[in-house]
C-alpha cells in the first residue's frame, strides 16, 4: 500500500512536470511509465524513454545532464533512439525547465590533490578496461585522441594517422632526435615516431593495459633498439629530450599543478628544443568544472574521475610562467566533434559484442559518454588546441621556420 501511495504521489508530481515540459515547445520524446501510461511530447518521437519503477521519476524532478545520465547509467531508466537525438531532448530536458539548472557550473576546486597513487587509479579506471573493448571502436592503431581531417572527408583510420604526422612535423622530428611523448596510449604516436621519421622515441603511460600492448607493438615492429614504452608517472621521468609531445594527458594533471606539469616539462627539454601540447579545454573562462548542465559531475563520477578541463587562457598562461614560449595555437574542435561521430558509430555498430565484454553500467556509460562529448565538442562546450612551445629567452631558442608554412607539407 506504501509503494502505491508512493508512486500516486510520484505520478501527480510527474503530471506537472510534463506540463512544464510541453509549456516550453515541442521535443522529439515520448516517456512510458511503469503502469502504462504514455506521455508524448510531439507527433512523431524519435526518442522513448522507458520508466520502470516509480522511483525512476525523481530523477527528473530536476533535470541535469549528470541526473539523467545517473538514471540510465544505473539502470533506472532505459532509452531507445539515435544517440544524437537522445542527447539533444537530455539538454532540452536540462536546460529548458526552471530547476537552477546553469550552462557552467561551479568554480573548479583547484585544492584538489593529484597524488601519484590517485592519478594512476584514475587513470587506469579510465583505460584499463580492456584492450579489445576500445579495439572496436577506435581506429586500427588505437589513437584515442582526436584525429586531424585535414580535408574534411578522410575515414577515422586515415585521420588518425595524419593527426600523427601532424604533430611531429609540427615539432620537426628528425632522424636520431629523442622525443617523449607523455601519456602514449597504446604507442602509437612513439611507434610513428620511430618507423617513419627514425626518431629515438620513449612514451610513458599509467595504464597497465596500455604498457603491455604498446610493448607488444614495439616488439612486432621490430624497433626495440628505438623505440620504447614506461610504466611511469611524469613526475618521475629524468633526462634530456630534443622534442616533446603530450596528447590527451594533460586532462589528468588538475588545474592546481599545471605549473608544476608545464615546468618539468620545461626541465626536460633541451634548448632549441619543441613541445606540444595536445589537449581538451573548457570554453568556461572561470575553468567550470560543472560545465553544460552537469555533465561535467557525470564524467566527473563515471568516467575520468579527479579530471579538470582548463580554458585556454589558464592553460596558456601557465605553459607560459613555466618558461615556454607558445609559439602556435591551433584549434581542432570540429575535428574532435567529428572523431567523436566516428566513435559513436562504431560503438552502436559493435553493441553485442562489447556486451560481451563489459557489464551493462559500463556499457552504458561509454554509450551516453561519447554522445554526450560528440554534443558537447559540435556546440563549442568544450574546445582543444595544440600548442606548440619552446623554450623562452634568446632568438636562437626557437628553432621553427619564419613561416607556418613547414608544418603542412606538400
Amino acid at each position: 500500500m506504501l509503494i502505491d501511495k508512493l508512486g500516486q504521489f510520484g505520478i501527480d508530481q510527474f503530471d506537472r512536470w510534463v506540463g512544464q515540459v510541453r509549456a516550453h515547445g515541442e521535443l522529439p520524446l515520448q516517456i512510458r511509465l511503469w503502469n502504462g501510461r504514455d506521455y508524448r511530447f510531439s507527433a512523431a518521437p524519435t526518442v522513448t524513454i522507458t520508466l520502470p519503477s516509480p522511483h525512476a521519476v525523481s530523477y527528473f524532478r530536476r533535470p541535469s545532464l549528470a541526473s539523467l545520465g545517473e538514471a540510465y547509467v544505473e539502470g533506472q531508466v532505459d532509452i531507445d533512439g539515435p544517440l544524437p537525438s537522445v542527447f539533444e531532448v537530455a539538454v532540452a530536458l536540462a536546460g529548458r525547465l526552471v530547476s537552477g539548472n546553469k550552462l557552467w557550473g561551479r568554480l573548479a576546486a583547484r585544492g584538489r590533490q593529484h597524488s601519484r597513487s590517485l592519478d594512476s587509479e584514475s587513470v587506469q579506471y579510465h583505460y584499463d578496461v580492456s584492450n579489445d573493448f576500445y579495439r572496436l571502436w577506435l581506429d586500427e592503431q588505437m589513437v584515442y585522441s582526436c584525429a586531424y581531417f585535414e580535408r574534411g572527408d578522410e575515414g577515422l583510420d586515415a585521420a588518425q594517422v595524419k593527426k600523427l604526422d601532424h604533430i611531429l612535423t609540427k615539432v620537426m622530428l628528425r632522424p636520431g632526435e629523442r622525443l617523449l611523448d607523455i601519456g602514449c596510449g597504446w604507442g602509437a604516436l612513439v611507434l610513428r615516431a620511430a618507423t617513419k621519421f627514425g626518431a629515438h622515441a620513449t612514451g610513458i603511460t599509467l595504464s597497465e593495459n596500455q604498457y603491455a600492448l604498446a610493448q607488444q607493438r614495439i616488439r612486432e615492429a621490430g624497433v626495440q633498439d628505438r623505440c620504447k614504452v614506461l610504466l611511469c608517472d611524469y613526475r618521475d621521468v629524468t633526462g634530456t629530450y630534443d622534442k616533446i609531445t603530450s596528447v590527451g594527458m594533460f586532462e589528468h594533471v588538475g588545474l592546481a599543478n599545471l605549473g608544476g606539469y608545464f615546468a618539468k616539462v620545461h626541465s626536460l627539454l633541451r634548448d632549441g628544443g619543441l613541445v606540444l601540447n595536445h589537449g581538451i579545454t573548457t570554453t568556461d573562462v572561470d575553468n567550470g568544472s560543472g560545465a553544460f548542465f552537469g555533465g561535467g559531475d557525470f564524467i566527473d563520477r563515471y568516467v575520468f574521475p579527479n579530471g579538470e578541463l582548463p580554458h585556454l587562457a589558464l592553460a596558456v598562461r601557465e605553459m607560459s610562467a613555466a618558461g615556454l614560449e607558445v609559439i602556435d595555437i591551433e584549434s581542432l574542435r570540429r575535428h574532435y566533434a567529428r572523431t567523436l561521430e566516428f566513435w559513436t558509430e562504431r560503438f552502436e555498430a559493435n553493441a553485442d559484442r562489447i556486451r560481451t565484454m563489459v557489464d551493462d553500467k559500463h556499457y552504458r556509460i561509454w554509450r551516453v559518454y561519447l554522445a554526450g562529448c560528440a554534443w558537447a565538442f559540435a556546440n563549442d562546450w568544450v574546445s582543444i588546441y595544440q600548442l606548440l612551445g619552446c623554450r623562452a629567452g634568446a632568438i636562437g631558442l626557437n628553432p621553427t621556420p619564419m613561416s607556418r608554412s613547414y608544418m603542412y607539407p606538400k
